[in-house]
């Protein structure tokens, strides 16, 4: 009887581990093609063998394979392995399939629980930063957020989350209109957008209202841009806003995962 090779054996070959059943040899491949996304430049094989924990005459088979599929090339001069154009064009069709707007909305009522405040994504509308979703979590809030409430660049966290990484021209005009023309060129204000741009996240404490505050942090795309921003807001006698509370932590952490989800590099903007 002729043996047959993990190959031509299919996905019946996979170990009697429970759940859905796959290749493993794909999987075992897709190594190297998961250390080319993260590292994001060419290697040498010997260093994209080790880091995908096989060794470079186990590696190159599978390059070689991937070679002729388009998902890797190597260069003529150097020798080094990179993505080639069907990964390429992998990513873009990707992200032109994802929709931040949907993947927020879906994230946050998880959110809203771990933090145990209520949550919103925002992104920027025809007057300035506008709240689309509001998850209320178990601690109730009681301040006027709703669809569509407009945020303010000046006084709110989601407004400084996009001061700090939107267009310049885009955030003195809407501060314009709240009667802050030039804030962006005050030493204090300038100086606290250049701290949420260093931690990425904002905050504010009864900045905004009385015993309210709120922290903000922002999403990315694949392109590096903004495209939305998620916030919480709760009494200021229970949110905690220093940058190693757990709200920062898990805030962060959600808009990390967005932005990852986006198209984002591991160690990227998010």
């Amino acid at each position: 009887m002729r043996s047959t090779s993990e190959e031509e054996q299919g996905p019946e070959a996979e170990s009697g581990t429970r759940g859905p059943r796959g290749i493993q040899s794909v999987e075992v491949g897709g190594q190297l093609l998961k250390v080319l996304a993260h590292t994001g430049r060419r290697m040498a094989l010997k260093d994209l063998a080790r880091e995908a924990d096989m060794s470079p005459p186990k590696a190159h088979p599978y390059l070689v394979s991937f070679g002729k599929l388009g998902l890797i090339e190597q260069d003529s001069v150097s020798g080094h392995y990179g993505l080639g154009p069907l990964a390429l064009q992998l990513g873009l069709i990707s992200l032109q399939q994802v929709d931040p707007v949907q993947l927020a909305n879906a994230e946050l009522p998880a959110l809203a629980q771990r933090l145990g405040h209520t949550v919103s994504a925002s992104v920027w509308g025809a007057r300035g930063p506008t709240i689309i979703r509001v998850e209320e979590g178990p601690t109730a809030v009681y301040v006027a957020m709703r669809h569509g409430t407009t945020a303010s660049v000046r006084h709110t966290a989601t407004g400084k989350v996009f001061a700090a990484f939107g267009p310049r021209e885009r955030a003195a005009a809407a501060l314009a209109a709240e009667g802050f023309a030039g804030a962006l060129d005050e030493p204090a204000f300038a100086a606290e957008l250049d701290a949420v741009r260093a931690h990425q996240v904002a905050q504010v404490t009864d900045q905004l209202l009385p015993g309210i505050s709120a922290l903000a942090t922002p999403v990315f795309d694949g392109f590096g841009q903004l495209v939305l921003c998620l916030a919480v807001i709760g009494p200021s006698a229970t949110l905690q806003t220093g940058p190693a509370s757990p709200a920062v932590q898990h805030l962060r952490e959600a808009a990390r995962g967005l932005s990852l989800r986006l198209g984002v590099a591991q160690g990227g903007a998010a």
